[in-house]
């Protein structure tokens, strides 16, 4: 009856918008080629920085591809879309958020000339899908096995994640703090190595250099000593981790006590101090002298835990308590009638010291501990977060050579050889889906091409040296040499990286370019408009019914 009538039938609510088709493609393609753009100077060496300022007016310098994502905030779905790519890469990998990006946006964009030669999206999706298959299958033939006893290779993986940090300058001290913390807390789980980043503890402070940061076989606690009459240090320390408050309880009824003499008061004060004391006791006669406790300790129990000559500290957060259990080999108590000999934890030395302005408890020299911390100094506090980062960065790329001890050459070596396989592929399958195979092994270029054009090199002359060193039997690992010009070997320059981040980078990035070319038809909803004043009504106030 509408079509007779030719009155338009509303199906969207009043205010949608709706985009179809081309129109809506190419809006969601543009919207993630933007953001690769915005990654793509920050990549290599060579790469610059960015200044993000948030809208309290704090500043983040960073070239870290997964802060610079995280920092910005924008608008578009599909641009959202992009930035999950980069945080998944951040959370399984660590590294190579940057390259996913990248590869990502210019999948997109070679998707979009396909589309313009009228080839269907699913027919590009299908040829991407097998590329990325045959481009894994490459990977996995080229990877080099990495011996995790052979120092020199892994210190060579943990500077190239580094080279293009602001830290550059430190990376070689970096880079053997960071093996000597994985090495300490990898352990074997159902047959599987297992390197978990998190029991890896970063505290940072200001004051000093970089150089003098330092590796603590055990943990820092940024609290103080809670009693002025407790000791500093304490050596060869028995520690007690206590999840319990340390306190009289309070009851959940209120009850009136009615008191009528000054002797009964007393009493009552000295019943209340003996529990506290039958508390304090507990801990002594388990033969602890130090107690880190995740709840309160009362100040009457503090006194007589001092008079023990018992260290302690109070109100330690959870992560941190199962740190110490882990790098000191206590268990957590919850119970404090529970607490044996058999439940403390031992190290060389607990000892409370001056950082700054602050105090911080150490607990160091902790036997084969399986959580560690890094203690980062710098003179500023910009480059301290800069040099987290690149901590971040290296203890991933080092865990993930211990879970999977295989590695490839860098400087855009890989993806130029990879390419080279995808492309010899794409004529073996023919019809439309080639032209799609071939798209993907020219997007793999856009590595070592942006890091020619981020290291100021003539472009057309670089790649073309790339792929004349790359048809050659032994040129496999030929990169891009940002420092000079031309080509250069990244085995020879000790320039490589985890097989695990290429892959994961691949595969994420196919993952979204096929997400978004799938998308024919955005429908946005409008907001609803508050009323004016606010909710309920003009005055901000809820609506009541007058009694």
């Amino acid at each position: 009856m509408a079509y007779m009538t030719r009155q338009p039938v509303l199906i969207l609510k009043e205010g949608s918008t709706q985009s179809r088709g081309r129109d809506a493609r190419k809006a969601n393609m543009m919207a993630a080629q933007i953001i690769s753009e915005v990654l793509k100077t920050t990549l290599g060496p060579r790469g610059m920085d960015k200044m993000l300022i948030d809208s309290l007016g704090d500043i983040t310098i960073t070239n870290d591809g997964a802060t610079v994502l995280d920092e910005i905030d924008v608008q578009h779905p599909a641009a959202k879309m992009i930035i999950e790519v980069a945080k998944t890469q951040d959370d399984e990998v660590g590294d190579g958020t940057t390259t996913a990006v990248i590869l990502a946006g210019d999948l997109l964009k070679r998707a979009g000339d396909l589309l313009d030669e009228d080839i269907h999206p699913s027919i590009i999706i299908a040829g991407y899908q097998k590329a990325s298959e045959k481009a894994l299958e490459t990977l996995d033939k080229l990877a080099l096995d990495v011996d995790l006893e052979d120092r020199e290779t892994l210190i060579k993986l943990a500077t190239t994640s580094m080279r293009s940090k602001t830290i550059a300058s430190a990376r070689e001290h970096f880079s053997n703090i960071v093996i000597d913390a994985v090495k300490q807390i990898v352990e074997e789980r159902d047959g599987e190595t297992i390197a978990d980043v998190d029991n890896v503890q970063i505290v940072k402070k200001e004051g000093k250099s970089l150089e003098e940061t330092e590796l603590i076989r055990g943990i820092i606690i940024d609290k103080e000593v809670v009693h002025a009459g407790m000791p500093k240090k304490i050596e060869q320390a028995k520690i007690a981790l206590i999840d319990a408050p340390i306190e009289v309880e309070k009851t959940e009824f209120d009850a009136e006590i009615r008191i009528r003499s000054p002797d009964a008061i007393k009493a009552f004060l000295d019943q209340e101090a003996e529990m506290l004391r039958g508390l304090v006791d507990k801990v002594v006669d388990s033969g602890a002298t130090v107690l880190f406790a995740q709840k309160g300790i009362d100040d009457v129990a503090q006194h007589f835990l001092a008079k023990a000559g018992v260290l302690c500290a109070r109100r330690v957060k959870k992560s941190d308590m199962e740190k110490l259990a882990k790098a000191t080999g206590a268990k957590v108590v919850s119970n404090l009638s529970d607490l044996k000999p058999a439940d403390l934890g031992a190290c060389d030395a607990v000892e409370e010291k001056k950082v700054g302005d602050d105090r911080m408890i150490f607990v160091e020299g902790c036997k084969d501990p399986k959580a560690v911390s890094i203690f980062v100094r710098a003179g500023l506090e910009r480059m301290i977060d800069e040099a987290e980062r690149a901590l971040n960065d290296a203890l991933y790329v080092i865990s993930d050579v211990a879970e999977m001890p295989k590695m490839v050459p860098g400087g855009g070596a890989i993806e130029a050889e990879v390419s080279k396989a995808v492309r010899a592929y794409a004529a073996t399958v023919g019809g439309r889906e080639q032209l799609a195979i071939e798209a993907f092994s020219d997007a793999l270029e856009i590595v070592p091409r942006t890091l020619t054009e981020n290291a100021g090199l003539d472009v057309l002359d670089t790649m073309v040296a790339l792929k004349a060193a790359h048809e050659k039997k032994k040129g496999w690992s030929m990169g891009v040499n940002v420092f000079e010009e031309g080509v250069i070997d990244m085995l020879g320059q000790g320039v490589v990286e985890p097989l695990a981040v290429k892959q994961q980078a691949i595969k994420s990035a196919v993952e979204v370019g096929s997400m978004i070319l799938r998308i024919d038809d955005v429908v946005a909803a409008t907001a609803p408009e508050m009323p004016a004043g606010g909710p309920g009504g003009p005055d901000g106030m809820p609506d009541m019914d007058e009694e």
